[in-house]
């Protein structure tokens, strides 16, 4: 069975590289797509869904803003599974963080600009909200464009959606971006960050092994 992968927010593969996935699955990676100008979400999430073949079952994965892109796909072309990893089942699992991004409207209003590589303040927040510890957390941040940094932020502080039971939910205990007290996950790793899947690969590589075995 083919199991469709889609990455953080402006994160490649190298951030699930070190995951050891069952080797029944063929695993597929969906590469971001950089969204059109006042591109719609449902547009956005029709695009990433066609390069998925549902002509045979297939699952989903998808970590951090990745794991609201399956979700998603998911309600287009529905999967066998769908694992996330460090992100949320519904808008009620928001932290007060995000919540507070989607009732003020501060995605909206900042610029294109806030967003390039020259920000120190956008790139320093995002160290220190994703893993301040980890010396090597900008390898895994690569998908840059500044458009679609800002669009995807607006996005995932304005999704709204109601809870899939068929959706199973990884989190880490210490993710400041997806707290787990907000949610109720089926999996929760110890003493991880949000950026689990590369600290923490042993430990999710296993609980994959289990939820397709």
């Amino acid at each position: 069975m083919k199991l469709y992968v889609v990455s953080g927010l402006g994160a490649d593969f190298k951030v699930l590289e070190k995951l050891k996935f069952p080797e029944n699955m063929e695993v597929v990676f969906l590469d971001w797509l950089i969204p059109e100008n006042h591109e719609s979400f449902g547009h956005y999430i029709k695009k990433m869904a066609d390069r998925i073949d549902d002509s045979e079952p297939f699952s989903l994965l998808g970590y951090s803003f990745g794991g609201v892109i399956v979700q998603e796909i998911d309600k287009i072309k529905p999967a066998e599974k769908v694992v996330i990893l460090g992100s949320i089942k519904s808008d009620s699992e928001k932290s007060r963080f995000i919540k507070a991004g989607e009732i003020s409207g501060i995605p909206k209003f900042l610029p294109v600009s806030f967003f390039n590589e020259k920000s120190t303040v956008a790139y320093s927040f995002l160290r220190k909200v994703i893993d301040p510890k980890n010396p090597k957390l900008m390898e895994y941040f690569t998908v840059r464009d500044p458009y679609y940094l800002k669009w995807s932020i607006e996005k995932m502080a304005g999704w709204k959606s109601q809870e899939n039971p068929k959706v199973i939910q990884i989190l880490a205990d210490r993710d400041i971006v997806f707290p787990p007290k907000y949610s109720k996950p089926d999996y929760v790793i110890k003493n991880g960050t949000h950026l689990f899947p590369v600290t923490k690969a042993k430990e999710v590589s296993k609980i994959l092994s289990e939820i397709f075995m």
